[in-house]
Order: structure tokens, then sequence, then C-alpha cells
């Protein structure tokens, strides 16, 4: 068994620390079992399924047209998934669709751009996939915080409105403060990291046998990307969002407060 692959028999291994999940949750008696259980099988199955695939799509010989199409599928995919996620944010699945689209604009753009990686499908979908699963989460937050803050202070929206304020003054300080709260996570994460965690990216390096410094490096670009990537998505949602809660007459909408 090399430091790259553990073969099936380490995989196998590897579960029994699921079944520990589960046997804490059984004894602790948190009806999490099936969950656990489910979701662990689940990932199974899509992570062997996108393996074979990105066998075809990441071969030196295939084109790169085909990691891009990959990077559309994921976009698409992920906007679907936003909705779900926050059924209670009008138009949610196109400002997510949007909001991610663009964060691959934005990213990929600077760091192809820039020759900080080569454009292959080796590269195109390990960072689209980084970009969109890190803003996917912070689109969310920042979206049902600003339909709970506009439902929870609709009567000072509407003051402020009152008072001859434009939706764009009238709505900034709540907007400002669901962008804070959804970006702060990412923020102290970046902080934390080397000290208190180890990244998922420099990990998987260290263990494939790549020199610290050089997993570090390679890390540090990554870890720029997704905090430029999550503030981008967060800001494109926040401000998509806030001019649909508004009419053309500067009246707030009526919503549906999110739950929890």
């Amino acid at each position: 068994m090399s430091a790259t692959s553990i073969g099936w028999a380490g995989l196998a291994a590897s579960f029994v620390l699921v079944l520990v999940a589960v046997a804490l949750s059984g004894w602790q008696r948190l009806h999490l079992s099936r969950s656990i259980l489910w979701a662990s099988a689940r990932a199974a199955v899509q992570l062997l399924l996108v393996g074979w695939a990105l066998r075809l799509v990441l071969d030196p010989d295939a084109s790169v047209a085909w990691a891009w199409l990959w990077v559309v599928v994921m976009i698409t995919f992920s906007g679907i998934t936003i909705r779900n996620r926050a059924p209670e944010v009008p138009g949610i699945l196109w400002l997510g669709t949007l909001s991610m689209f663009t964060v691959i604009a934005v990213s990929l753009s600077v760091i192809f751009g820039f020759g900080i990686f080569p454009i292959e499908g080796r590269t195109v979908v390990p960072l689209a996939g980084m970009m969109i699963g890190n803003s996917m989460t912070s689109c969310v937050l920042v979206g049902r915080r600003i339909v709970g803050e506009f439902s929870d202070k609709r009567a000072e929206v509407e003051s402020r409105l009152a008072l001859g304020l434009s939706w764009q003054n009238a709505s900034r300080p709540y907007v400002r403060s669901a962008l804070v709260t959804a970006l702060v996570p990412q923020i102290e994460s970046t902080k934390a990291v080397g000290l208190v965690f180890l990244p998922g990216a420099m990990t998987g390096l260290i263990l494939a046998g790549v020199d610290a410094v050089d997993a570090v490096s390679i890390q540090l670009a990554i870890m720029y990307l997704i905090l430029g990537s999550v503030t981008t998505s967060v800001t494109v949602m926040a401000l998509g969002l806030s001019r649909q809660l508004f009419t053309r007459d500067h009246r707030l909408k009526r919503l549906s407060r999110p739950s929890h």
C-alpha cells in the first residue's frame, strides 16, 4: 500500500469510524444512526461515480472542453442546490446560479490569466468545485439572513422608506449585517488555517508525497481563491436579492419568514 493509494481494504477499514459515530448516536439516543449510514452510503456512491467520470475528464489526452462542460453542469446543479436549501428566498434559483457563474468567471480569469495554474482538466474541475462548494453555503446563509432581517424589521425598513430614503439606503444596514454574518466564518477559517487545522488540499498533497513547502504554497493560493470566491458570491447574492425585494416605486414586498 502506498501513501497515495489506500486500497479497498483501507477504505473498508476507515468505515470503522462511521460505525463509531453510529454507536455514539445510539448510546446518546440521538436517533441519527440511520441518517449517518445513509449519508455515508450516498457519499460513497456519488464519489465513486464522480471518480469514474473524472477519469475520463482528467485524462491527459482528453480535450479540456470536457472539463469546462463539467463546470457548466456544476454551476447548474449548484443553483438548484441553493434553491432547495433556501426555497423561501425569492428568485433564489437564478440568483444562486448567477452568483456561482460570477465566481467561476472572476476567479478562473485571475488564476489562469496570471498563470497561477495551467489550463488543464486536472486544474479546472477541482478548482471550480472548491470555489462553488465553499460559496454555496455562504450564499444560502446571506439569502436567508436578508429575508429574515427584512421580515423581522419590516417596520424599520418601511419607516426609513417613509422618510424619503431610496430602497438602496433603506436596506443598506440590513444587507451589510447579512454580508458580515456570511463572511465571518470564512474569514475566521482563513485565520485558523495551519495553526488549528490543516486544510484538505494541503493534507492530500503531503500524503501524496509533495514537499511540505510546495504543499503550503498551493494551499495558500487555494485559500486566497476561496476567500475571494465566497466574498464575490455573497455580494452578488446580497445585492441582487435586496433589489428584488423592493418594487420599482421603492416599496418592500411581502416576505415569507425563513423556517429553521
